[in-house]
């Protein structure tokens, strides 16, 4: 008889008093015992709704078949089998929207905890990896450029390199992994975790060239000229802006510049070379999972921080466990409240931020009841102010390429196939849908890489 219990196996972590002063993961990851405990709440349902949930298809109740009988490496190799990434998706994926929404055990208790057992099974493998076989690979001969080593760029060229094609990957940054190394914190998904990933695309063969710009660097054409086929992964990296008074001043950060500064160049290291402001008093606004991670790296830097939400909890974008991860660690939540002006001191650094109240009203295109100023005004002290509420593609690509359609967001125009309009190029992930989840963006990377096969074998 299966373990009937209605509630997961609960997740160790840190203390959130102790974590909330550093950048250690916060999830600990599961026992072998409480994984395979976990696995045994499997259902075993024959039509396998948890799969539908899954944009990569990984087949979620075999592997969780193989966790419960202990056989780690065989459970391994059934979700690589799909999914490129597991120890990355076991961390960062939305399950509870996905396939963990699914789960027919969550009608009447808690769904089994898929990402747990995904994280529990990667992090297995990659402790264990040295007694485990490095499959050998058939090239065929023909050559894939992707651009872009995101989780939409990486899964792309880890099934290339699957089935025989010379991938090269361009990366604009100096470290791959995209959103991935930039976006997400370390407490969130460890930087060696990404790393051990890539590592293992690179034994497959993959290429990866750092600090190539394409617009700049290289043209797109002159990448198409010297492959077969090149998909384009770059991403949403241009942050947007509230267009507010005083946003300008010093002390005012994208979400975009805050996060990088921190994760790609772990500028809050004690003898880190790039600077970052430490704050004492930040206001973030946005509701988002990158509200969050600025929050709680602001939190970790030492500052009192103030989300600022024009709608109500009820509404919030963020995973819910991003949202209960900050307040335990002491993030305050201003809901029903929009910055309208960054007040500046004398020497033109932010001190404070003034906000207008909103009420909900109808709801608007999204769904959701659109907030509506009150015409009643108050103002939070802040030496720095986060700016998280969304991005778009950058628009070198755009500017520097043709035969490219973009809609008016600036996004890439493709098929159901993921190709675009210039011949022999597809796109996928953010660049494509403006800013979206990592595992989206790994489906569109998959849907891709099958077409560009397809395309170059003449299927």
């Amino acid at each position: 008889m299966a373990n009937m219990s209605p509630r997961k196996n609960e997740m160790p972590c840190q203390d959130p008093e102790v974590r909330a002063g550093n950048f250690d993961e916060v999830a600990l990851g599961y026992t072998e015992e409480q994984a395979t405990d976990e696995a045994k709440r499997c259902l075993k349902c024959k039509n396998r709704p948890c799969m539908q949930g899954c944009p990569v298809g990984v087949r979620i109740p075999e592997f969780i078949e193989k966790v419960a009988a202990g056989e780690f490496e065989e459970a391994y190799g059934i979700i690589t089998d799909t999914n490129a990434l597991p120890a990355v998706c076991g961390r960062v994926c939305p399950q509870e929207n996905q396939c963990e929404g699914k789960c027919v055990r969550g009608i009447k208790g808690e769904p089994v905890g898929i990402g747990r057992l995904e994280r529990y099974v990667a992090d297995y493998h990659n402790t264990h990896k040295e007694s485990a076989e490095e499959p050998e690979i058939k090239k065929n001969g023909k050559r894939v450029a992707v651009v872009g080593s995101g989780p939409a760029g990486l899964t792309c060229a880890g099934v290339l390199a699957k089935k025989g094609y010379e991938v090269t990957v361009y990366e604009a940054l100096h470290t791959a992994g995209g959103v991935l190394a930039y976006g997400i914190p370390e407490f969130r998904l460890p930087k060696k975790i990404l790393k051990t990933e890539v590592d293992g695309l690179k034994k497959m063969g993959v290429k990866i060239l750092t600090n190539v710009v394409i617009g700049k660097t290289l043209t797109l054409e002159e990448i198409c000229d010297e492959y077969d086929s090149v998909f384009l992964g770059t991403g949403a990296g241009l942050p947007q802006f509230m267009n507010i008074k005083g946003e300008n001043l010093c002390g005012v950060y994208s979400s975009n510049e805050f996060l990088t500064r921190i994760n790609l160049m772990k500028a809050y290291e004690e003898n880190a070379r790039t600077p970052l402001y430490r704050p004492k008093k930040a206001v973030v606004v946005g509701g988002g999972n990158v509200a969050m991670d600025s929050a709680r790296c602001a939190r970790r830097l030492g500052a009192e921080v103030t989300i600022v939400y024009r709608r109500t909890e009820n509404e919030l974008p963020a995973r819910k466990e991003e949202v209960e991860n900050a307040k335990e660690e002491g993030v305050v939540f201003h809901m029903l409240a929009s910055p309208v002006e960054a007040i500046g001191d004398e020497n033109g650094w932010v001190k404070a931020v003034k906000c207008e109240k909103m009420k909900l009203g109808e709801a608007d295109a999204s769904g959701r009841a659109k907030p509506v100023p009150s015409g009643e005004y108050f103002t939070i002290e802040a030496d720095c102010f986060i700016v998280a509420i969304g991005t778009t593609p950058n628009p070198l690509i755009k500017k520097t390429s043709e035969g490219l359609e973009f809609d008016k967001k600036g996004c890439i125009v493709t098929d159901e196939s993921n190709r675009t309009t210039k011949e022999g190029v597809y796109a996928g992930g953010d660049v494509v849908t403006g800013a979206a989840t990592v595992i989206s963006a790994m489906g569109a990377g998959k849907t891709a890489a099958e077409s560009i096969d397809g395309y170059l074998s003449g299927k």
